[in-house]
């Protein structure tokens, strides 16, 4: 007799349906028929992310998803990605397509091994073949073998990156991709076939290659290409850093932690920081005729605290004196606050803010005015004043933390000569291997996770769940204006993820399967099992002024 099991189906209101045991997603989805606008590209089977071709055994919940997800535009991205490498290969095979960084609403691939940069007609005979490759409907074949084995053909395939990255994995299997004959490796899953692959555009973008993919919200459109020079320069300028420094991927990290040179690294990459941020006051000195507001915006979890600390210190050594302003202190009483489109408090909408009294606060102070510096009390939700009374001299620089910064409707009154503007934010150097880079938001989310753990008693599964509506505000009110920044400030360090590792794990580990969050906890946990730990004795390196000592712990600066 053949044993069934049972599957409930999320989508349609946890219906029950019977199976024989070893049913695959793709067999189950021609009984159930999930509620969904756009094709299954895979599943959550007990909230975690399954390809389609998935076998069970056991009774299981199974939410199916398409691209409107998360996890399913990562697939179909993934997938993508995996079909450009075919078509560029076949098109250069000897040359190397590196998938290097999230930019201008799609993803920037540079390329090694041509003369000068590539034509616009390769791209075009490039985005053909891809085309050719989604219309043959080929499947995404994954191979799951011993980790030996899945080397030797990463040696056969010339693939340096990965046999870096696999020669150090303490697991014993692994798994390698396939598109006919063009192999890979991919952290994450791929959609079943290329057939799936239906809307996507290749352009020339500077020396390279830039991939567009559709909007998670209109599948039907891409996303538009957005300017975004200054993010690039700085992306270039950390990448070249990073290739000088030879860690340009985690198996070039974990090679360096297994040689005990972490030790040089930690101390070049601080030095690299601290030449940046005097850079940027010394550019400032050049403007201080006329500058006497340094605004200071960026994402969750960037850094800013410190970095404007640290700014500080570097324009005081050039005779300055410093104000330090947190525009959380000009908070709307909470009465005010608007609420978002669920009714909760919007916080980080600039209409949260007292704009017309931060400005006629920063104009008193500039005209040499008296001026009682507001303190919000996030308890009570109202701002107090305590007599904490500020008159400044001439030589005073204000220095303003906070995400609207770049904003030019915070500081409508104040004259555009005044004011200096600084974007600050931990743009990833390193890259997993040449096909898989790690997301800026990823590191920012795992700095959150360990300070909100430590610091304020958040477990990870709170900062998970949070983690979208932030990063919803943050395409709101932060990206829009990056690109009116004087200076851009990478606070990314080298070597950060694998001191994180240690404290990120254990707080990964505790959320629990039934949380709709596990999926997402399961796949930081993947991507953080890459890195070698840094040995806790290495962290007396980091120095107690450093951007990540924020998160860590052992800051000399008061918070």
């Amino acid at each position: 007799m053949t044993k069934t099991i049972s599957i409930t189906c999320v989508n349609n209101n946890y219906e029950k349906v019977k199976f024989p045991a070893g049913v695959s997603l793709k067999e189950i989805l021609k009984t159930v028929k999930p509620t969904l606008k756009y094709p299954v590209l895979g599943a959550l089977v007990n909230n975690e992310l399954q390809e389609l071709s998935y076998e069970m055994f056991k009774p299981k919940h199974v939410k199916f998803i398409d691209i409107t997800s998360s996890m399913g535009i990562r697939m179909y991205v993934r997938s993508l990605s995996f079909i450009l490498i075919k078509a560029f290969n076949e098109r250069f095979p000897n040359a190397t397509l590196k998938i290097a960084n999230s930019i201008s609403k799609g993803l920037y691939c540079e390329i090694e091994g041509l003369d000068g940069v590539i034509y616009a007609e390769d791209v075009e005979k490039i985005k053909t073949r891809m085309h050719e490759i989604v219309k043959a409907d080929i499947p995404f074949k994954r191979e799951e073998m011993v980790n030996d084995e899945a080397l030797k053909i990463y040696e056969k395939n010339n693939q340096p990156d990965k046999c870096k990255l696999f020669k150090d994995r303490k697991i014993l299997y692994t798994s390698v991709y396939y598109i006919d004959e063009t192999v890979d490796y991919f952290y994450e899953y791929l959609v079943p076939s290329t057939s799936y692959i239906t809307n996507f555009d290749l352009v020339k973008y500077h020396e390279g290659l830039l991939l567009r993919f559709p909007k998670v919200s209109k599948p039907e459109e891409l996303e538009d290409i957005v300017k975004e020079d200054k993010l690039f320069e700085i992306f270039k300028e950390h990448k070249h850093w990073a290739k000088i420094l030879g860690v340009e991927n985690v198996g070039s990290l974990n090679q360096l932690t297994s040689s005990k040179k972490v030790g040089d690294l930690v101390k070049i990459s601080e030095a690299l920081h601290e030449k940046k941020i005097a850079r940027i006051a010394d550019d400032i000195h050049t403007k201080s005729d006329k500058v006497k507001l340094v605004l200071i915006s960026g994402p969750s979890s960037s850094g800013k605290t410190s970095f404007c600390k640290r700014l500080s210190i570097q324009l005081q050594v050039l005779g300055f004196q410093t104000m330090l302003i947190s525009l959380d202190d000009y908070f709307v009483n909470r009465e005010f606050t608007p609420l978002d489109e669920n009714g909760e408090y919007d916080f980080e909408c600039l209409e949260a803010i007292d704009v017309k009294q931060f400005n006629t606060d920063m104009l008193a102070l500039m005209d040499g005015k008296e001026v009682e510096i507001p303190k919000f009390d996030f308890t009570t939700g109202q701002r107090t004043y305590l007599g904490n009374k500020k008159k400044v001299c001439k030589n005073t620089l204000f220095i303003v933390e906070g995400i609207h910064g770049l904003n030019p409707g915070l500081t409508p009154d104040i004259n555009e000569d005044f004011k200096y503007k600084v974007y600050v934010s931990a743009l990833t150097q390193i890259s997993i291997d040449n096909h898989n880079r790690i997301p800026t938001t990823d590191n920012r989310l795992i700095r959150r996770m360990v300070r909100d753990y430590k610091y304020r008693g958040y477990s990870a599964l709170a900062t998970i769940k949070r983690w979208p509506s932030v990063r919803k505000g943050e395409e709101l009110n932060i990206f829009p204006f990056q690109e009116n920044a004087d200076a851009v400030f990478n606070s990314a360090l080298l070597y950060e993820i694998a001191i994180l590792k240690r404290r990120a794990v254990p707080i990964l580990n505790e959320v629990p399967q039934s949380a709709d969050e596990y999926s997402e906890a399961i796949r930081l946990l993947k991507f953080l099992s890459y890195f070698n730990d840094i040995p806790e004795e290495m962290e007396k390196e980091i120095p107690p002024t450093s951007i990540i000592r924020e998160f860590l712990g052992g800051s000399s600066f008061k918070y």
